[in-house]
């Protein structure tokens, strides 16, 4: 028992690592990219947004490798190997001397980054279904963690030298790697291991195999729609803030932390006792209309205060992603939670390569001058569309009455 809970506890740094990673090099990458191209910031933001995108493509092709290798060979070594491999990549990018490199060094941050997928299962094979959820809720809030503290201290580093974060996230990630090889136990037993099968590491075919499993389809799609409103909001909350109130970057910073480190407390200490207290059902779905509701209120927003007031209906809904993914991870056999959580991970790099594109359109489109419908809250409009579409998907699929919810009672005995 003690041997899982340093396991556990290890894959929540290891995760926490990964988004610390991502978060730490944000203030600084784009200064690089100009420094490498001599050129400004507009004409740098070309070349900066496919530094983006390849790493969210990357984590789309590789994250269903991964988890069918660790179905294989299991969580450890495949954890191990890409945990090594993101302190090689920040090593690179911190040495680059040209965009080009720059750009390897993304693309193999998104390959390692992929150990998400992994993280996932091993919490899965670890976890009993009653407390799925908070071992879910807390890699969300791992993760919440991760993206407050990265942007701060890079932007503290950065101020040292522009490659000083790349070293220091480098380096956090080599003695966790450290770490891992001296506590971390295997969490999947050999006899519920299964050949590797390219078909099933395809990223493509890995969200066809989604499909095998249909209460896990229709849910699998309601988390689409939930993570691509969730990442046009991120991609779009800088742009709208200062256009509507004048933010500068403390004020655009201090307002994502609030937002990150509200959402990953609720997500981290009251998943469970919501699902057990309301069912994971009526989380899912109340919690959807909840988050349509605050991004409303936030495209309706005339005063900087009210982005602070109305977050409250969004961060109680944040509830539902993790109870979500949770409910869907029930419905799989024990040796296929890895294909599984590879295709929600391939799920949710899709929605990071497309919602930015989206939310930065509806913005651009409907907050320029010329504009015939002047509308600059409509991203945030269009997310709230994208909750309730969620929503009544979820209302399907739970009113056909065949899916496997956990009962709250029987469920809430210790085992």
């Amino acid at each position: 028992m003690r041997n899982r809970q340093a396991g556990v506890a290890f894959i929540l740094v290891t995760l926490f690592i990964d988004a610390l990673g991502v978060g730490i090099i944000i203030p600084v990458l784009p200064r690089l990219v100009e420094r490498f191209l001599g050129v400004g910031p507009e004409a740098a933001s070309g070349p900066y947004g496919w530094l983006l995108a390849v790493y969210a493509l990357m984590l789309f092709a590789f994250a269903p490798v991964w988890g069918a290798v660790s179905d294989t060979y299991g969580r450890r070594v495949v954890i191990l190997v890409t945990l090594l491999g993101t302190a090689i990549d920040y090593a690179i990018m911190g040495l680059a001397g040209s965009y080009g490199i720059l750009f390897i060094g993304r693309a193999l941050a998104g390959m390692s980054g992929a150990n998400i997928t992994t993280g996932f299962a091993y919490i899965a094979d670890v976890t009993t279904p009653a407390n799925r959820g908070r071992g879910f809720g807390q890699i969300s809030m791992a993760f919440g963690l991760g993206f407050i503290l990265g942007p701060a201290l890079g932007g503290v580093l950065g101020k040292v030298d522009p490659r000083l974060p790349f070293f220091v996230a480098g380096g956090l990630a080599l003695v966790n790697w450290f770490y891992g090889l001296l506590v971390l136990p295997e969490s999947l037993p050999t006899d519920r291991r299964r050949p590797f099968s390219w078909r099933r590491a395809n990223p493509v075919a890995t969200l066809a195999q989604l499909g095998r499993f249909k209460l896990v389809l229709g849910l699998a799609a309601a988390y689409f729609l939930l993570q691509l409103a969730s990442q046009m909001m991120q991609s779009t909350w800088v742009l709208y803030t200062e256009y509507r109130f004048g933010w500068d970057e403390l004020a655009v910073g201090l307002s994502l932390a609030v937002v990150g480190l509200l959402s990953g407390i609720v997500m981290g200490r009251f998943t469970q006792p919501a699902a057990r207290r309301f069912g994971e059902a009526r989380v899912i779905r109340y919690g959807l209309l909840l988050m349509a509701l605050g991004f409303v209120l936030w495209g309706l927003s005339t005063h900087s205060w009210m982005m602070y007031a109305v977050m409250v209906p969004y961060i109680v809904g944040c509830l539902c992603s993790p109870t979500l993914q949770s409910l869907m991870s029930q419905q799989v056999d024990p040796t296929e939670q890895g294909e599984l959580q590879g295709g929600l991970t391939s799920i949710l790099s899709l929605a990071a390569i497309l919602g930015p594109l989206a939310g930065s359109y509806t913005f651009g489109t409907f907050a320029k001058p010329t504009a015939e419908l002047l509308v600059p809250g409509m991203a945030f409009f269009a997310g709230a569309v994208l909750f309730l579409l969620a929503w009544a998907l979820t209302t399907w699929v739970f009113g056909r009455g065949a899916i496997a919810v956990c009962s709250v009672a029987a469920q809430a005995a210790p085992h």
